[in-house]
């Protein structure tokens, strides 16, 4: 194993090890580590990811271990978004010259985006008509969720199998890319759709509720948390699970309907499976670390166990990359999502001219209006400087670069 990259931050709380040399890294996302860092029940420390930048509740590439309590924020609202990405049989010598048609097909094959102002009218971004695979694919999804909307009301009107197999919005994307020896490979990125979106909300008011009725005060009330051991804690953990697995099954669902367009619209069979990678981000599961049992909430992490395989993709305009754990304990078997946000979207659109959205993404065939320059490549960390900080936590096995780019 190479030489180990982190710095170690302390304000009051547990140690905060960072593997951020090279890439910046905002004072307000060390601030709200260290509120994170203060917490009575994390295990031996926090680990922050070179993506690491602000989040919502909590910081976006964090790896959060706890013992006997889990804070429903720091693992999102967007609960189970991830990766999901196949080596295909294709070369780029068998794309078209023009790949505006492979693109064309991919946007009629999955739902993305979302209508504004509805006024009565289907949301381009969710099924109208749910198809007979969507359907077969919420069928084992299906009785636990009738379980969860007797337990919680509030999930019964929600997009639940309208949204799977569905893109979303955001930076959530369907990538066809070329690997370093001209291999096709298509790649995804979403999670757990509108239902997920709901059970994280409606989780996280839950546990500040609790934290008020408890006379509990935190430094911050996205803080908030479940005890293990009492009934809000049981029903978190069982509705996140499913909330992942939606978030996996929906991956699965896209992937195929890509594999399908595609295969339509060049006219050629294909192997569409040689490799494939499906890994969550936004998430949190049972682990075993320095001689405890504890529950790691990854949030904007990846994990990286030993020989475990992986994916951080670039922006729209960079290298993207299919990773191998080292098993670095340090991170708690963890390495990055992503690039991670230098600017907000409000900032990005302030910033970034269409022109200069226009050249980042001159040699890719993908969205270039003024609605997606929050996407732009300017908008993130340069993403070789992100894989530079975490030699110690993956290695690169290959280097794809996007050639088609579907947003939201």
């Amino acid at each position: 194993m190479t030489q180990e990259r982190y710095e170690v931050m302390q304000d009051g709380g547990v140690p905060i090890k960072t593997w951020t040399r090279g890439v910046p890294f905002e004072e307000d996302a060390k601030e709200q580590l260290k509120n994170i860092s203060r917490m009575p029940f994390i295990h031996q420390w926090v680990a922050a990811m070179p993506d690491v930048h602000l989040g919502k509740g909590a910081t976006i590439g964090s790896v959060v271990p706890t013992l006997g309590a889990v804070i429903p924020a720091a693992v999102g609202v967007d609960i189970g978004c991830g990766m999901m990405a196949v080596r295909t049989s294709l070369t780029a010598e068998q794309l078209p010259d023009s790949l505006a048609g492979i693109r064309d097909a991919i946007e009629k094959a999955v739902p993305h985006g979302r209508s504004r102002r509805l006024r009565g009218k289907r949301d381009k971004g969710a099924w109208c008509n749910v198809p007979d695979d969507v359907m077969k694919a919420w069928m084992p999804l299906s009785a636990q969720f009738d379980v969860l909307v007797d337990k919680h009301p509030v999930l019964k009107n929600t997009n639940n199998i309208n949204h799977l197999g569905t893109l979303g919005t955001g930076n959530h994307f369907i990538e066809v890319c070329l690997d370093e020896y001209g291999r096709v490979w298509f790649m995804l990125h979403s999670g757990s759709r509108g239902v997920g979106n709901c059970i994280g909300t409606h989780f996280i008011e839950v546990a500040k509720k609790d934290m008020e009725r408890w006379h509990i005060h935190l430094p911050d009330s996205d803080l908030s948390y479940l005890p293990e051991g009492t009934e809000h804690f049981d029903e978190y953990v069982e509705a996140v699970e499913w909330a992942q697995n939606f978030a996996r099954i929906n991956r699965e669902v896209m992937m195929a309907r890509v594999i399908a367009a595609v295969t339509e619209e060049l006219g050629m069979i294909f192997e569409a499976r040689m490799e494939a990678v499906n890994c969550h981000h936004n998430y949190v599961s049972r682990e075993h670390h320095y001689g405890k049992d504890v529950l790691v909430t990854r949030k904007g992490a990846v994990r990286a166990r030993e020989g475990e395989m992986g994916i951080i993709p670039g922006s729209m305009g960079a290298r993207s990359y299919i990773v191998r754990g080292l098993g670095n304990e340090e991170s708690f078997c963890s390495c990055s999502h992503g690039a991670g946000r230098v600017m907000s979207r409000t900032k990005a659109k302030k910033m970034v001219s269409l022109e200069e959205h226009l050249q980042a993404t001159a040699d890719v065939e993908c969205r270039k209006d003024k609605g997606v320059i929050d996407e732009t490549p300017a908008a993130y960390k340069p993403i070789d400087k992100v894989m530079e900080a975490q030699q110690d936590l993956v290695e690169i096995v290959y280097t794809l670069k996007q050639v088609v780019c579907v947003k939201g």
